[in-house]
């Protein structure tokens, strides 16, 4: 191992500024340095293997070796290593990707926009939205109608659109325009004794009174939604709840926009999330499993009646007035085309389908253990809330920390998984086998029962 005043822990800790973490943690605990990838594995600098239950950000999709797609980004870089598609230039890697993603829409798209990550693609949802009304004389209709514990981005209007609070403490967010209505989650949300759908009915009935509030259709533009929230403790819809929630959108003339960053290219059993909850949306957006996060990209697919009345408008002002340097960068376009291919041939979906049910069950096989509230998911997507107490559903207080202690616990047992909260996130690549599934779930055992036993301990000195 490298001297520890020179290792790669501590290079980090001197010289990097990471997301969403503790920094004063992390000059004490430092880094995990990881140095190279396979299949659904990584493997630290020591050579210690981890299972990724996250497909690290719930975006590797085809794990963390697949060789095609090295193999495409080297052809390109030897070919046209960099272009832009402002002022009417563009290249075959761009216009393929967008013929491919066009074909793929769950619902008739018109055009692709790229850009670079989910964060910047929500960013350039809202300049898109509005523009459109901009276009359409409407200049009041601007507002955006979001929902609690949603996650769409860290820049500052997709921050603003996320509806996490951690996320917004300390950087003046949300910003003005953003709404949040409630959070789809039956098990924390729901009334004593109130079905699913009689749930859905209440949210649907409470983002209509928060419309009118807010100036009706006059004022509210667009509704956004992913189809299972992420990093809000992936919280799967309720039964009906889109339904529902897309009448309340249409009556009053909103966009709907399906931010299917994390569900998109088969994360819920469908090509999108949208398929799988019956979602119709105007605008939809990609990032994370469009090229495996081999490369950075992200698209946005509009609908005809958007794009028409965009183009009509940078016609009368000269021209749409967005754009990034690396949109549609030929290199990451060229890897998410090859994404793309071999999600296709290599019939993903059907893959994805078959052992989809191994992660359901194995995780609901988990709900008797003493720290689980409730078990939830859907295709390769789900989460184990931790609580205190079962029966009345009573959370522990943050500052317990147990969904991080479960979480660093099963780390130590070779396995990488996330805790939002008390909420423990598992989004595997989805090439995972059925058997690695279940060393995956072993291991995840292993770090939750470690817990359980030093609560218990900790429980009896504090008795003593």
């Amino acid at each position: 191992m490298a001297n520890p005043g020179n290792s790669a822990s501590s290079r980090d800790v001197a010289t990097l500024l990471h997301p969403q973490t503790n920094f004063r943690a992390h000059e004490k605990q430092g880094a995990v340095v990881i140095a190279r990838g396979e299949g659904v594995r990584v493997f630290d600098e020591d050579g210690k293997d981890y299972i990724e239950g996250m497909a690290g950000l719930w975006c590797a999709s085809l794990g963390f070796s697949e060789k095609r797609l090295a193999d495409a980004a080297t052809r390109q870089l030897n070919t046209l290593p960099y272009y832009h598609i402002y002022n009417h230039k563009s290249h075959d890697p761009g216009i393929e990707l967008a013929e491919r993603l066009l074909a793929l829409m769950p619902v008739p798209m018109s055009k692709v926009f790229f850009a670079n990550s989910g964060s910047e693609a929500n960013d350039t949802v809202i300049r898109l939205v509005w523009y459109y009304n901009n276009a359409l004389g409407r200049p009041k209709k601007k507002k955006f109608v979001s929902r609690q514990r949603a996650f769409h981005g860290s820049t500052l209007m997709a921050g603003s659109l996320t509806g996490l609070p951690a996320l917004h403490r300390e950087f003046d967010l949300p910003l003005g325009g953003v709404v949040h209505t409630d959070c789809p989650h039956h098990y924390r949300g729901a009334l004593p004794g109130e079905s699913e759908e009689d749930f859905a009915t209440r949210l649907a009935e409470n983002l209509e009174k928060l419309i009118i509030a807010e100036g009706g259709a006059e004022t509210c533009a667009a509704f956004i939604a992913e189809p299972v929230m992420g990093a809000g403790g992936v919280v799967v819809p309720p039964r009906t709840y889109f339904e529902k929630i897309q009448k309340v959108v249409k009556k009053y003339d909103m966009l709907m926009v399906a931010d299917e960053v994390i569900c998109g290219f088969g994360r819920t059993g469908n090509m999108f999330g949208s398929e799988t909850f019956g979602i119709q949306p105007d605008i939809l957006v990609v990032a994370k499993g469009l090229s495996s996060a081999y490369l950075p990209i992200s698209g946005i697919a509009i609908s005809d009646p958007v794009y028409q009345a965009i183009a009509d408008n940078s016609a009368k002002v000269g021209m749409f007035g967005h754009g990034f340097t690396y949109s549609a960068h030929p290199v990451a376009a060229a890897v998410a085309v090859e994404t793309l291919r071999i999600y296709e041939e290599r019939d993903i979906l059907t893959h994805i389908r078959a052992v989809a049910p191994v992660l359901q069950d194995g995780l609901r096989r988990f709900a008797d253990h003493p720290l689980v509230g409730e078990v939830r998911g859907v295709g390769l997507v789900g989460a184990i809330e931790l609580v205190r107490d079962k029966a009345t559903k009573e959370a522990f207080r943050p500052d317990e920390r147990i969904g991080p202690r479960v979480a660093k616990a099963a780390e130590t047992h070779g396995l990488i998984i996330r805790a939002m909260g008390d909420s423990i996130g598992f989004s595997p690549p989805l090439i995972i086998t059925a058997d690695e599934i279940d060393q995956m779930l072993a291991r995840f055992r292993k770090g939750l029962d470690e817990v359980w036993a030093e609560m218990g301990r900790e429980a009896q000195k504090s008795a003593a």
